[in-house]
């Protein structure tokens, strides 16, 4: 992390990935009495409404608001929460999602060359080190399947990354706007497909014991993850970006599976055996190898 941030500024970017990193935790909590797809639709029905009443809506085609919130609603979180119902441990999910880091990079690059723009990216030296890294943490994590992460659960939450990576590509063309606000009324979008899914997944009689019988505690974890998450985290981190260099902010974000590791095991009782610890140091490794090489490389050549 760059040392040239105010200390209070540093506070925010470590509330923000504490915030996202521990939600795992509290995400796999609320799953004990409401069904995942009806968690989930609540989450963005919770983001949008009532902050759509005070947002404006961003000056972006309402085709990319629609993309993104079906991406990343029914994309990323549906697959996500339905996953992490037995299928995947938190403090996993929270390190495997991570990789849509490399699927962003990937679909920027097909996109380009469809395209057929100027500029094509090319995956670079240090790039396939970093991805070769982030892969190997994968394959030590599909070693040692068990009961509380399953072959299936794993490829849910990748896939779930890939739909992340899907909703990145898409909101890059909206250019500088309030990210806050176009999350929000993305949101808008995110609800329909969820709110079918839950009723064909789930049926009316699951979500609706899922609603009767939830308690204040889940009831808590459903509303953090529209306040806290989603309003708090893009506000604070839109916020920082757009007062600092990216290259200071961005860093922080490997943060957040160990958040989310440290949390399950300490409030869940989630076990970090060694390959577990290996397993992260390797995807953290790739990540933070692809994010920060070039500016290194630069230092180095002074």
């Amino acid at each position: 992390m760059s040392v040239a941030l105010p200390w209070r500024h540093a506070l925010l970017a470590l509330a923000v990935v504490a915030v996202w990193g521990t939600n795992f935790a509290i995400i796999r909590i609320a799953l004990e009495e409401m069904p995942p797809l009806t968690m989930a639709t609540l989450r963005f029905l919770f983001a949008l409404l009532p902050a759509a009443l005070f947002l404006q809506r961003p000056a972006v085609p309402w085709r990319d608001l629609a993309a993104y919130g079906v991406l990343i609603g029914a994309g990323q979180f549906g697959l996500l929460f339905v996953a992490m119902q037995g299928r995947i441990s938190p403090g996993l999910a929270s390190l495997v999602v991570q990789t849509q880091v490399f699927f962003t990079i990937g679909l920027a690059m097909w996109v380009a060359r469809r395209s057929g723009g100027a500029h094509q990216e090319r995956l670079r030296p240090f790039q396939w080190i970093a991805l070769a890294l982030a892969a190997a943490g994968l394959v030590v994590i599909a070693l040692n399947v068990d009961a509380q992460t399953t072959p299936l659960g794993v490829l849910m939450v990748l896939a779930a990354a890939l739909s992340w990576a899907g909703g990145n590509i898409v909101s890059r063309r909206a250019g500088r706007v309030n990210m806050l606000a176009y999350v929000v009324w993305a949101s808008l979008f995110s609800v329909p497909p969820l709110l079918v899914l839950a009723w064909i997944v789930e049926g009316p009689e699951r979500i609706a014991h899922g609603l009767q019988h939830a308690g204040a505690a889940t009831w808590a974890a459903v509303l953090w993850q529209s306040v806290g998450n989603t309003l708090f985290g893009y506000a604070a981190w839109g916020w920082l970006l757009l007062r600092h260099p990216a290259s200071t902010i961005v860093p922080w974000a490997l943060l957040v599976p160990v958040f989310g590791l440290v949390s399950s095991a300490l409030w869940l009782g989630e076990p970090l055996p060694a390959w577990k610890v290996g397993a992260a140091a390797l995807v953290v490794g790739g990540l933070a190898l692809n994010l920060w090489w070039p500016a290194l490389r630069g230092l180095l050549k002074r």
